[in-house]
């Protein structure tokens, strides 16, 4: 059961990266997030 929860978790982690990724500076700073701060947000998103 873990190893499921890992697993999904993980990809949420990735989905979210991949995701914040994609947008512009533009669209994160509307968010307020840098882009040097998207792993962060991700593993928050956990």
């Amino acid at each position: 059961m873990n190893l499921i929860r890992s697993y999904r978790n993980w990809r949420v982690y990735r989905d979210t990266v991949n995701e914040l990724g994609r947008l512009s500076n533009r669209q994160l700073d509307d968010l307020g997030i840098s882009r040097h701060e998207i792993r962060q947000v991700a593993r928050r998103a956990i």
